[in-house]
């Protein structure tokens, strides 16, 4: 991994009324690395993926991100076009409703070809050819190339995204519960193809997930909130095996009992 990070969190903080949604949240995350956001139901970790990926303005703190070039920018500085045009080329997010991150009305094909366009793709053979190879990737077969996404199921409609945000391989990917609201069976294939596209692209991943196996299985480094604070972070096995926090360990104990 390069010794500068591709994004850095600084002094987070953001209110919602009176609930204090994050409290201070700094971190980094490095190229090619998986970082896990862990913590229960209203701990701050989908909402500081949001303010990482600019959805979102913090009250106080900032947000740095390290483009190509190595040149750093502040990501809440940029107008909304330069946001805009990041958001299309250089990262990318994968939502947890799938119909969030996708164009229902659009086929299929053309789900990942817009991506390719946004990119400056403009022959149409080459961008066809480029989404069924991208469709059978994510296991999906490429004869279904012209269906539309609302007559895929929840499993497909996640993998459609997939394909959709990485086709273009972007440097750094935001993940909101990419597994979530899916079936056992369905999750365990879904991680292992995040998994495995994952390393193979060298991307880099802030995760958001309450599911500490995913944490385990995808990334490299993991995060713990609680109350919109980082209470506990390190790399994950030391974390999940080793964990010092009391709040770390009743995450980790429950899900030895279930």
């Amino acid at each position: 991994m390069s010794d500068d990070p591709i994004l850095s969190a600084r002094g987070l903080s953001l209110s919602f009324g009176a609930v204090r949604a994050l409290d201070g949240v700094s971190l980094d995350l490095w190229p090619g690395e998986v970082l896990a956001i862990v913590g229960e139901s209203g701990s701050g970790k989908s909402t500081l993926l949001r303010v990482m990926a600019g959805e979102a303005r913090p009250d106080a703190g900032a947000v740095t991100y390290r483009d190509t070039l190595g040149a750093s920018m502040e990501v809440h500085g940029m107008g909304e076009p330069a946001l805009r045009r990041l958001a299309r080329t250089e990262w990318g997010f994968v939502r947890q409703d799938a119909r969030e991150g996708l164009r229902m009305g659009v086929s299929a094909g053309g789900n990942v070809g817009e991506r390719l366009m946004a990119t400056g793709a403009r022959h149409y053979g080459s961008i066809r050819e480029e989404a069924a190879r991208w469709l059978e990737r994510v296991e999906i077969s490429p004869s279904r190339i012209d269906d539309r996404p609302g007559t895929f199921s929840g499993g497909m409609r996640q993998r459609l995204q997939i394909a959709r945000t990485l086709v273009t391989r972007p440097r750094l990917v935001f993940m909101d519960e990419p597994t979530g609201g899916l079936d056992v069976s369905v999750q365990a294939r879904l991680l292992d193809l995040i998994r495995g596209l994952v390393s193979d692209l060298g991307i880099a991943v802030a995760l958001v997930t309450h599911d500490i196996a995913a944490a385990r299985l995808l990334a490299h480094r993991l995060v713990v909130m609680r109350e919109g604070r980082i209470v506990e972070e390190g790399l994950t096995d030391r974390v999940l095996d080793d964990p010092r926090h009391p709040y770390t360990q009743l995450l980790v104990s429950s899900v030895l009992a279930a």
